[in-house]
């Protein structure tokens, strides 16, 4: 009786499973023959017109093809815009786990450009060792002069460009590294304050955060953000690497309530900011802004740009000299024109500015010649990730370097591409909350500090192997660059030292 029952059940489960599969098969034929139709009915893609069906496999290879590269088929040190060498240390030093490799090097050590520290016979001994001295901004002209302590800091990541968990994160693991973040030009909003860090604050051309009606600049609001004590400086941007002469752009889909009320702007509306800075229209225009906004909030006050033509840096140093040291930047922050966190045109983001190994030292070299390197202090950013690159611009002469997309892999980023949309699948750069939801701030922030400090320390094995006691002691007699036929050169020879003009001295 019981074995009755149970092939009885059997039958009926087979055909119940046979009815499902007929079923599954008829909807996918169905499917097929609408896909069919579409394809030669619709006038858009020539492929899917005459290769129905079968021509809607070339358009989702070359989507997943971007994916797989870097997983199956790229070598660890051939990707762009960073490679999987440049960004698992950066994953490692995140986790804080060994970030050491064996069995040599895999980057080449003969290509034209690339940096080779020089080795002291008798490198520092940890009784030798001695903390880098803060760099002093503003100091004898800003009413609240900033001392940084750190050499390595974030670079301008806008809230509206990261989602709100992403800067909650990068706030607190700022604070537990002892660094600076930069607002980017999106305003001040709560996620940036939420850590306690200290802040720089960016005023970007449509003056987000601190804008009137009209879009000029308010001074009452200009009060109200330098009154929070987290607010240490503040950068005026000009420009950024990947988009010089363009300004800011933020797709509607990403203007929610909130980010439209920290701005200034309507809610569901692209943000795109002026090219440049309605008021400042030339240098005078500009240290006169320098001047007032310094006046107004009593805080350092420097300005972020990309070189490209250049004749203005000696403009700027003879103006200074002609209006007064108080009218100086406290700072420059100067990006590589191979930047590239913000959505850009290609056109831009490939071909405009110079790169940081040419600019950096332009501006280095300018400031001294002009007796101004004690007053401005020079910040630079620019796919600077790795402890390696990071030395470089401290050995040509930066004080601090700044970076964006490093602190964006050490939240998680995988370098989907997607930063320019609402799509991102780790939740940095998505206001979709179901995408958000993957990214704890947390442990995030745990990720961010550790980076940072990961940083630091090899930075100092980098300077302690040299001879020297900290970093703030690198110079360029501790580097040598490889030059077209694969041979170093002593750093000193491709970027000699600029020295002070006699009528500069006296400063």
């Amino acid at each position: 009786m019981l074995s009755d029952v149970m092939h009885g059940t059997a039958a009926l489960f087979i055909e119940y499973a046979a009815l499902l599969l007929l079923l599954a098969l008829i909807t996918l034929i169905g499917v097929i023959v609408y896909m069919y139709w579409v394809d030669v009915t619709q006038t858009r893609h020539a492929i899917r017109r005459n290769y129905p069906v079968i021509g809607r496999f070339r358009y989702w290879f070359e989507h997943l093809g971007e994916f797989f590269r870097q997983y199956f088929f790229a070598m660890d040190r051939e990707e762009l815009p960073f490679n999987r060498a440049q960004r698992t240390w950066v994953y490692q030093a995140a986790k804080n786990i060994d970030t050491t490799t064996a069995f040599g090097s895999t980057r080449p050590l003969n290509q034209a450009g690339d940096i080779v520290f020089l080795n002291a016979l008798f490198p520092k001994l940890k009784h030798q060792f001695s903390d880098a001295a803060p760099v002093v901004f503003g100091e004898g002209f800003a009413k609240q002069a900033y001392a940084a302590n750190s050499v390595f800091n974030i670079s301008a990541m806008s809230f509206g460009s990261l989602s709100s968990v992403a800067v909650t994160a990068l706030s607190n693991g700022a604070q537990k590294a002892g660094i600076w973040m930069n607002t980017g030009e999106g305003g001040l909003s709560p996620y940036h304050l939420s850590g306690g860090c200290d802040i720089v604050f960016q005023i970007g051309t449509a003056k987000y955060g601190v804008r009137d009606e009209q879009g000029n600049l308010s001074d009452d609001k200009l009060r109200e953000v330098a009154a929070h004590p987290e607010v240490k400086m503040i950068e005026l941007k000009l420009a950024q690497g990947a988009k010089p002469g363009k300004g800011g752009i933020l797709p509607a889909e990403k203007v929610t309530a909130e980010i439209a009320a920290i701005r200034g702007i309507k809610e569901g509306q692209a943000s795109l900011s002026p090219n440049g800075h309605l008021d400042i229209e030339n240098l005078d225009q500009l240290l006169d802004k320098i001047h007032h906004i310094r006046e107004v909030s009593g805080l350092p006050v420097g300005f972020k740009a990309v070189i490209g033509q250049s004749h203005w840096l000696r403009e700027l140093c003879e103006l200074i000299h002609q209006k007064g040291f108080e009218y100086a930047p406290d700072f420059i922050t100067i990006d590589s024109g191979d930047g590239g966190t913000g959505a850009a045109p290609q056109s831009l983001i490939d071909f405009m500015g110079l790169p940081i190994k040419r600019s950096l030292p332009l501006l280095i070299d300018t400031l001294v010649e002009y007796g101004l390197r004690d007053r401005i202090r020079v910040i630079t950013s620019g796919k600077l990730i790795n402890p390696a690159n990071v030395a470089w611009a401290l050995c040509i002469g930066a004080d601090v370097v700044v970076s964006a997309r490093g602190f964006m892999f050490s939240l998680g980023c995988i370098q989907a591409l997607q930063c320019n949309k609402n799509t991102c699948p780790t939740g940095i750069t998505t206001h979709d909350k179901e995408l958000q939801h993957g990214l704890d701030p947390t442990n995030k922030a745990e990720r961010v500090a550790h980076f940072a400090k990961n940083m630091l320390k090899e930075l100092d094995v980098i300077a302690h192997s040299c001879g020297v006691e900290n970093v703030r002691h690198l110079n360029r007699s501790h580097a040598q660059i490889i030059n077209e036929h694969g041979l170093p050169e002593p750093m000193e020879l491709v970027f000699p030292e600029a020295k002070s003009k006699t009528e500069f001295q006296k400063h």
